[in-house]
């Protein structure tokens, strides 16, 4: 019994100009999604994690695994993900129409989305907290006479502009281990971090109204769907560049700085033969390039249907990939310079994650002139960063809500947008308090770490085993015109699984608790950690045992009617459907005659139910032909088996 594509959701056709899906949308021109896939993939990991990871991992030595990992896990995964959103044209729940068993997947990438929404916007609270603090003439974290000072603070310039080292006296000392001025503004002053996460303190109302101010950009970046948001990217991806250049040329001429440099970029060889560097640098490119978070597909659905989708992932991929290695360069010359100054080695100069972003270059904004001007240009950069991987992360779960319900959310996306910002808003504030970067490490930890590999192993077991490499191969010829090269194919079917396998149990293996510095966490903490993390992956089997429940006949019957694609599965719009036929048509010798035109209430689908009975991808007969005829008789068929 062969399963008849219909139309889905009344999507309507395109109307001579404008968007070619009217009811959903589409980006504005091809540079709006270039845009915003780079402004999603390069984001504050780019600037703190990646040179941090290639410094703890042979220096220059660290970039050989890494190029690897892109090209035979990052790279084909990246191009999988766009090309099934592009294609379908759906969100990143509904997407898995194309077997539900799996459907949910969908469910899980949305969890992590929303988790990872919950604590990024705080990091963007946390850049709008010191953009309003660089309005001053002297910035505040330049200072070791206020209120949040200690006996240890150190300076790293004079107010004479020679270099000098004060106590926060006014006196030289040499009596105590010193710690930069900025480290302890951020500590003492910006977080007033407590002794552990279950000393909450109070709400930080300063921090509470930056958390406040960050949700209503995003909400109101948003609230238009991409039609807003693809244009608010040509600044947010573009102006960090700019800064970061600026920072490049001012970093590599500071005293010191070739010590940050030579950290860098010599090469450890022989850290080549430890398997933890290897799994870093899959880990880093996992990350940085955001597989498995829904938002891919989510940006891509929102394409045209023949846009060269292969081309714009690798743009994307690489100017990822170059921007974290340019970012290891602006950064290293200013942890050089600072540890010339304090006199401390490079490695104890700041520690991993935002304190490399709110401590070592807001110490170097400082030696630059007009410091003021080059703070307030610092943090809109660090803003424009978050911003545009918060968008697409939102993007997603917006999308995923409304594409579940169109006919209801479809009119109504402003409330469902201003809902979905109140409830994150509110479960963000916990972050706002004492103990909030205590909250905020458990999340970090925790929320997309091995749940991300999981989901994407599920993800490519999914497309290229169940629905099948050879048919996803056409449904990309459908779009592009030409079938993936070989490359993408054999990483896809083989290399891909095997390296993501190898980065789940490298990861299980080498699972450390979480921590913030010195502080170890209580069990209750890791338990909610740890149940927090399976929380998205747990979705997976529920929902499959929910799917098969749905099904009639023995168990085995039913898993393979989960299994198979639902009978509103392909292009969203009837014209791209009947390409797609012809497509299948001349593989799999179907003769189908120009002039038929599908019922509109039963297109002409692929036989899914035959490919799911064979014991290989090969289709025999791709189309459901029952009940169609062609002016006299019926539709000619052939087969090849």
């Amino acid at each position: 019994m062969g399963c008849k594509i219909g139309k889905r959701n009344e999507v309507s056709q395109p109307s001579g100009g404008g968007d070619e899906n009217a009811d959903r949308g589409n980006w504005t021109g091809k540079l709006d999604f270039i845009l915003s896939g780079l402004g999603f993939a390069i984001g504050l990991g780019n600037v703190w994690r990646f040179p941090y990871l290639c410094y703890r991992n042979g220096g220059g030595a660290f970039l050989i695994p890494y190029v690897i990992m892109l090209a035979c896990a990052g790279l084909p995964l990246f191009f999988m993900e766009l090309s099934f959103g592009q294609f379908a044209s759906l969100g990143p729940i509904t997407i898995w129409n194309v077997s539900p068993i799996f459907k949910g997947v969908g469910y899980a990438m949305v969890v992590v989305s929303a988790l990872v929404c919950i604590y990024y916007n705080v990091i963007i609270a946390w850049a709008l907290y010191y953009l309003f603090a660089s309005f001053t003439n002297v910035l505040p974290w330049t200072l070791c006479n206020q209120w949040w000072n200690t006996d240890q603070c150190g300076k790293t310039f004079g107010v004479n502009g020679t270099n000098v080292t004060l106590g926060v006296n006014g006196t030289n000392s040499t009596d105590f281990t010193r710690v930069s001025a900025s480290h302890e503004f951020w500590t003492h002053k910006v977080l007033q971090l407590s002794k552990g996460i279950d000393q909450m303190g109070t709400v930080r109302w300063d921090l509470a109204l930056c958390l406040l101010l960050a949700w209503v950009i995003v909400g109101a970046c948003l609230i238009k769907g991409v039609k807003s948001s693809g244009k608010v990217v040509y600044f947010t991806a573009t102006f960090p560049f700019v800064v970061l250049f600026i920072l490049f040329f001012r970093g590599v001429t500071l005293e010191g700085a070739e010590r940050g440099i030579r950290f860098y970029i010599i090469p450890e060889w022989s850290r080549l033969a430890e398997s933890k560097v290897w799994g870093d640098a899959a880990i880093q490119i996992f990350y940085s390039l955001g597989l498995a978070f829904g938002s891919l597909a989510t940006l891509s659905s929102y394409n045209k249907f023949h846009n060269n989708v292969m081309r714009d992932a690798l743009i994307i991929a690489v100017g990822n990939c170059c921007t974290s290695i340019f970012s290891g360069f602006v950064i290293f010359s200013i942890i050089g310079h600072m540890s010339f100054m304090l006199d401390v080695p490079v490695d104890k100069v700041a520690d991993e994650g935002p304190g490399l972003a709110f401590v070592a270059y807001p110490e170097a904004i400082s030696l630059l002139p007009i410091s003021t001007l080059w703070a307030i240009l610092f943090f809109l950069m660090l803003l424009t960063l978050g911003l545009d991987s918060q968008f697409a992360m939102m993007e997603t779960v917006i999308t995923a809500v409304i594409d579940e319900y169109p006919e209801y959310l479809r009119p109504k996306k402003s409330i469902v947008v201003l809902g979905l910002c109140v409830i994150g808003y509110l479960l963000a504030l916990p972050q706002t308090t004492n103990a909030g970067m205590y909250w905020l490490q458990l999340l970090d930890w925790y929320s997309a770490g091995f749940s991300l590999m999981i989901i994407s192993l599920c993800l490519t077991i999914a497309i290229q085993y169940v629905y099948g490499m050879k048919r996803f191969s056409k449904d990309i010829k459908t779009m592009l015109g030409f079938e993936p090269p070989i490359y993408f194919k054999v990483c896809w079917v083989a290399i891909t699984p095997a390296l993501l396998m190898f980065i789940l149990i490298f990861n299980l293996v080498q699972f450390n608790p979480v921590t913030y510095g010195d502080y170890e966490y209580p069990n209750w903490a890791e338990i909610m950690g740890l149940l927090m993390g399976l929380s998205s992956c747990l979705l997976i089997p529920v929902v499959a045992v929910i799917q098969v429940c749905r099904q009639k006949g023995s168990l085995l019957e039913r898993i393979k009617a989960a299994a198979r694609p639902s009978p509103d599965w392909g292009p969203a719009l009837e014209d791209h459907r009947q390409e797609m036929m012809k497509v299948y048509a001349g593989k799999y010798g179907v003769e189908v005659p120009l002039d038929v035109t599908p019922n509109k209430a039963a297109d002409l689908p692929p036989d899914y139910t035959t490919a799911t009975t064979l014991p290989r991808n090969d289709i025999s007969v791709p189309f459901s032909v029952t009940g169609h005829t062609h002016m006299n008789g019926s539709l000619p068929v052939t087969t090849k088996l």
